[in-house]
């Protein structure tokens, strides 16, 4: 034998020792897994606390969200390997927190819920707004609020920033708050409230015949297999979403077609000679073509003019580079803003009652010499 080919025959690996060797390992690596522990790991059910307290969090005296006991902020992932759950359990928070700000609108705030459509029945999907309680009767002065698109209800700018960073961020309350301090009426718009959202009927079985089919009888042989593959079906999956139908409220099915049925209905009917609005994101696109300012996220400092997508719409700095936080930021500059546009049109009116007084007086004058 040469030394070639003895060097071949050293190398050459043993590949069905080895397959047989993997096998093995591998059937005994299985036959040591229990399956009873192992759908114990499977995701837990999506029932989540319907409070505060039974998730075990309040907010402090700050406004910050903070667990009861720990007085850790939220955590979101509590769960690592199941990031579905933690979505699901932050979702159910939301909603908690949605309710919460309603009852600080109507307590703290001293605001009433409107029905919407203003002549909706008994039976059929409404939605509301929140009123405060000269909101048609003041003369002077109307805020209007509107929010951004998405999961955020009345009274609240960015749900984020209630749950991680605290209530005067996060919700319209400081700006409700001033501007009742300041003489406004207040009207805080709804959206993103746009249909009532109902659980579909199960869908009946059909039932088996008496009699097994024929060709039922001959797929008998890998039942087992299909049963298999759904139980593996089941741990990846585990939980399957509801199935809901939605049912439009009627002329507020959209975010546009709220706002201008409140336009239309409410604010059209107050007493107000002023309107000013406050409109996050997504809720500015109605009224960027009014006399406005618009304050954007940039990293320049707050108030900086910046380049205008409209003539008659300035576009300045809010200061951040955070979208979310951009209303919040901006909070004293709106007031600010506010301010100087009812002196200019203060004076604007009292130079045109100037105008008239003297014509009339100059009239008066000459009537009187002739």
């Amino acid at each position: 034998m040469s030394p070639s080919e003895n060097v071949c025959r050293i190398m050459k690996p043993k590949i069905p020792q080895l397959r047989s060797r993997t096998v093995e390992q591998l059937t005994d690596l299985l036959s040591r897994i229990d399956l009873d522990e192992l759908m114990k790991k499977d995701e837990p059910p999506f029932t989540f606390p319907k409070t505060l307290e039974e998730f075990e969090y309040a907010f402090n005296e700050n406004g910050q969200l903070r667990h009861i006991k720990t007085q850790e902020p939220f955590i979101f992932n509590v769960r690592e390997d199941l990031h579905r759950w933690n979505q699901k359990r932050y979702e159910a928070l939301g909603e908690v927190i949605t309710q919460h700000v309603y009852e600080l609108l109507e307590t703290k705030c001293n605001m009433t819920k409107a029905i919407l459509p203003l002549d909706a029945t008994m039976d059929e999907p409404s939605s509301f707004i929140y009123l405060s309680p000269n909101a048609l009767s003041n003369p002077s002065k109307l805020l209007v609020l509107i929010q951004g698109s998405g999961v955020v209800r009345a009274g609240q700018w960015a749900r984020r920033l209630i749950i991680n960073q605290d209530l005067d961020s996060g919700t319209q309350i400081p700006f409700i708050t001033r501007a009742m301090e300041e003489g406004y009426s207040v009207m805080v718009l709804n959206p993103n409230e746009n249909f009532l959202e109902v659980e579909k009927p199960p869908k009946s079985s059909p039932t088996e015949p008496s009699e097994e089919p024929v060709e039922k009888k001959e797929r008998r042989d890998d039942r087992e297999g299909k049963k298999r593959k759904e139980f593996y079906e089941k741990y990846r999956n585990p939980q399957k979403e509801t199935e809901t139908e939605q049912i439009p409220i009627r002329e507020n099915s959209s975010s546009e077609e709220h706002v201008l049925y409140v336009w239309d209905h409410v604010v059209s009917k107050a007493a107000a000679k002023n309107v000013f609005i406050v409109a996050h994101s997504y809720g500015g696109l109605s009224f960027v073509e009014l006399h406005c300012c618009n304050w954007v996220s940039s990293p320049e400092p707050l108030d900086t003019p910046l380049d205008s997508m409209l003539p008659d719409c300035p576009r300045v700095s809010a200061g951040t580079e955070r979208h979310e936080l951009t209303s919040w930021m901006s909070f004293d500059s709106i007031f600010r803003f506010f301010c100087e546009v009812l002196k200019v049109k203060e004076d604007e009116e009292e130079m045109s009652t100037n105008i008239v007084s003297t014509r009339s007086s100059a009239l008066k004058s000459k009537h009187q010499d002739l």
